[in-house]
């Protein structure tokens, strides 16, 4: 790695996750620091400063917008990425808020991510279509019927003629913020 690629930093607390971007980023000219938590942002901060940052928003012990907030006071050109699995148009504001550049709900791959990087850099650069999965487009309907009930399973099941306990399952295994 040459010392004029330029710095990422993953804030991420999974740490096989951590690794394949790391691997990703590196295979494509990026140098890449991992950190788990804002503790370890912070004594990044203390002696470089990233180009790049990509931050998961719900890390094990904290948030990720205080990682975002430190980033942005410490660099306001730093590009912030922030990534989750939770994803909600308060968090997004907030997020932007604070100092992120760009919001991308996971599964987000590294072709996403520089995506979002050159977007902010490039105002000019494309967004390309992704095609979204059957499974995502069943969350957000079951979502969404959720939402119309007031959060009645009973009744979401019925109106999306699933049994119960379908529904129940489905919904253990992906959690609701």
């Amino acid at each position: 790695m040459t010392d004029d690629a330029p710095l990422l930093l993953i804030v991420e607390d999974d740490a096989t996750f951590a690794r394949t971007l790391q691997r990703s980023f590196e295979r494509r000219g990026y140098a890449v620091v991992v950190a788990s938590g804002p503790a370890e942002v912070d004594a990044l901060l203390a002696t470089r400063t990233p180009d790049f940052a990509v931050v998961d928003l719900k890390l094990a012990q904290s948030s990720g917008l205080s990682c975002v907030e430190s980033l942005h006071a410490h660099d306001p050109d730093t590009i912030i990425i922030v990534l989750t699995g939770y994803a909600s148009i308060a968090t997004a504001v907030q997020a932007i808020k604070l100092g992120a550049t760009s919001y991308l709900a996971k599964p987000a791959n590294t072709d996403d991510i520089e995506r979002a990087f050159a977007t902010v850099v490039d105002a000019g650069v494309p967004i390309g279509d992704r095609p979204t999965s059957i499974k995502t487009i069943e969350w957000e309907r079951i979502n969404e019927v959720l939402a119309e009930t007031g959060f009645n399973v009973s009744e979401t099941a019925r109106r999306l003629g699933m049994h119960r306990r379908t529904l129940a399952r489905k919904l253990e295994k992906r959690h609701i913020p």
